[in-house]
């Protein structure tokens, strides 16, 4: 049966590397508020207008108190010329077995055009520093998400 977290849950734990290697846990955050964001693949139409998003308003981000990680299941070495492509600031968690993805409800069973296949929805979640759940999006359109996230961030 799916994962199905919603605001008010407490965030799943998780400990992932990302494309240094440097390992990020949901416990290190604590205190602070995180956007945890998952998206389906490195450098493809959508996931690179969603990073794009997020790297321009990420100042603002910021200054509204949040830290963004960005996770799908590509390896070190996608992410690396991903984020140096795009001058994404913000690290990409590798979540190869996609343990993580699936404690959030972001893996699993998706249709596309009629087609059903397993992999990541592109969903977000914002952590509150308590490690609470404060805003999911199930199901994040890649447009315009970096401004939502922000928005949603600045009204509380």
């Amino acid at each position: 049966m799916p994962v199905t977290l919603e605001a008010g849950d407490s965030a799943p734990d998780f400990d992932l590397p990302d494309q240094d290697g440097v390992r990020h846990r949901l416990s290190d955050y604590r205190g602070q508020t995180v956007v945890l964001y998952f998206y389906p693949k490195d450098d493809t139409p959508g996931c690179t207008k969603e990073a794009c998003s997020f790297r321009d308003n990420e100042l603002a981000i910021r200054a509204a108190g949040a830290q963004i990680l960005g996770v799908s299941a590509d390896s070190a070495a996608s992410h690396q010329r991903f984020r140096a492509k795009h001058d994404l600031p913000f690290p990409l968690l590798v979540d190869a077995n996609a343990e993580v993805s699936t404690s959030y409800g972001a893996w699993g069973e998706k249709v596309l055009y009629g087609r059903k296949s397993i992999g990541m929805t592109r969903s977000t979640f914002i952590i509150g520093p308590d490690g609470v759940l404060t805003k999911v999006w199930k199901r994040a359109r890649a447009e315009g998400h970096g401004e939502a996230v922000l928005a949603a961030l600045q009204s509380g």
